[in-house]
C-alpha cells in the first residue's frame, strides 16, 4: 500500500505502487510493503521515536517482526521534502529521488545493512538501480559526500503498532 501525505509533482499513488511492485520482485522481497511519503517533520518523530534520533531523515525502514506475519514485509516511509531537496541538489526529479528512497528502503527490509555488510548492499543497489533505470543510489552518492552520515535508517528487527498506523 501507498500512502502519500504529502503529494510530489508527477507522483500519484498508483504510479508509486506499481514501483514498489516491480522494486519488490527485484528485490526480491516477500510479503506486502507499505510506503508513507509524507513530511521531514513526521520523520523526525518517526526517527525520535523509534532511534531516539531528533533530526529529520530521508528514509526510514521498519522492517515486520520476525515471525510476526509472513505475508507482511515492512514498512518505509520517506520524507518528501528532504527528497525534494536533494533531487535539485543532485539533479534528477523528485520522482526519481522517491525511488531511490524506496528501493533503499526495500533492501534494508529484505535485511541489508550497508554500515557492516563491506559493501555488499551497495554493489547490489547500483545493480538494482540501473535494471530499474534509476540515477545515482543512496549509498554510493553519501560515500561521495564528505560527512561520512547517510541521511537515512533501518529500524533492523524493530516495529511498534504505532510504526504500523504511521504508514496506512
Amino acid at each position: 500500500m501507498v500512502i502519500v501525505q504529502k503529494p510530489v509533482g508527477g507522483l500519484s499513488e498508483a504510479s508509486l505502487a506499481r514501483f514498489v511492485s516491480r522494486a519488490k520482485q527485484a528485490v526480491k522481497l516477500r510479503g506486502a510493503v507499505n510506503v508513507l511519503i509524507t513530511s521531514s517533520e513526521e520523520l523526525r518523530a518517526l526517527n525520535s521515536r523509534f532511534r531516539h534520533k531528533d533530526a529529520a531523515t530521508d528514509v526510514l525502514s521498519f522492517p515486520a517482526m520476525p515471525g510476526w506475519n509472513r505475508q507482511f514485509a515492512g514498512d518505509v516511509a520517506i520524507s518528501a521534502d528532504i527528497a525534494g531537496h536533494n533531487a535539485q541538489r543532485l539533479g534528477h526529479s523528485v520522482a526519481e529521488e522517491i525511488k531511490i528512497l524506496i528501493l533503499h528502503g526495500m533492501l534494508h527490509l529484505a535485511g541489508h545493512d550497508h554500515e557492516s555488510d563491506r559493501g555488499e548492499m551497495a554493489r547490489l543497489e547500483g545493480r538494482l538501480r540501473k535494471s530499474l533505470g534509476l540515477p545515482a543510489g543512496l549509498i554510493e552518492r553519501n560515500r561521495r559526500q564528505a560527512s561520512g552520515k547517510g541521511r537515512h535508517a533501518g529500524m533492523k528487527g524493530k516495529r511498534s503498532r504505532a510504526a504500523a498506523r504511521a504508514s496506512r
